[in-house]
């Protein structure tokens, strides 16, 4: 009798370990939204975009995308690198001061990360982009938008929001894929409430440039706004209420 018991009892705890690392593995965008750790895009009728950046600064690329952004009443989040925002403070100061929004991208840009150490990179880019501007960034995005729940538990913990883009907004700018690509892409599919991901450096970015002028001036004739990060959540947060 008592080995049937410890055979069930062992059959019942392989069960729950099983069934809790299966729910563990299953955990995807839905559990994430609803507990509000991840944001992907926002439902809005709203005609509003949000222009997000990733990789800087850059000395070339950054300032021309702020040209854009100025010229055209624009507002967008960079997600910068701590040890390129180290390099050029002047440029992470004007991003600020022109109203647009800074977060955290991590210090040195690693694919593969353990919790330990991004919580120092993290805690890194921090204080640089604190030393400059003034402020904390409130947003992390995870390079190469590649997630888990370490990650996430670990940006969350460390007092981020993590702030991913419409996955049908993915301009793929960092392949050079042409300038008609990335415009035609951003163009076609956008929708209120969208989050676009584009790069101002880790490489050439000029066809990100060229792209800018064009998206721009379209999606302003078609009555969008662009917004900061920020931004879209208060308008998420004002239609839930509604």
């Amino acid at each position: 009798m008592k080995s049937l018991l410890l055979k069930v009892g062992i059959f019942i705890l392989i069960f729950f370990c099983i069934a809790y690392a299966s729910s563990a593995m299953d955990r995807g965008r839905p559990y994430y939204e609803k507990k509000g750790y991840v944001l992907w895009e926002i439902k809005t009728e709203e005609k509003v975009i949000a222009l997000t950046f990733d990789d800087g600064p850059h000395s070339t690329y950054t300032p021309q995308i702020l040209d854009l952004l100025s010229e055209y009443d624009a507002k967008a989040t960079f997600f910068v690198i701590g040890e390129r925002a180290e390099k050029l403070p002047d440029l992470i100061l004007q991003i600020g001061q022109e109203g647009h929004e800074i977060a955290n991208h991590t210090y040195s840009h690693p694919y593969k990360i353990t919790p330990e150490k991004l919580t120092e990179e993290l805690k890194k880019t921090n204080e640089i982009i604190h030393d400059i501007t003034g402020t904390y960034p409130l947003f992390y995005r995870p390079v190469g938008g590649t997630y888990n729940d370490r990650i996430i538990n670990t940006a969350v913990q460390n007092g981020y929001k993590v702030i991913m883009w419409s996955w049908h907004q993915d301009t793929e700018d960092w392949k050079t894929p042409g300038v008609n690509k990335i415009v035609s892409r951003v163009i076609s599919g956008a929708k209120p409430g969208d989050i676009v991901l584009f790069h101002d450096a880790g490489g050439d970015r000029s066809q990100t440039v060229k792209a800018l002028e064009e998206i721009l001036p379209e999606l302003k004739e078609q009555g969008y706004k662009f917004v900061t990060v920020s931004e879209l959540l208060e308008i998420n947060s004002t239609s839930v209420k509604h």
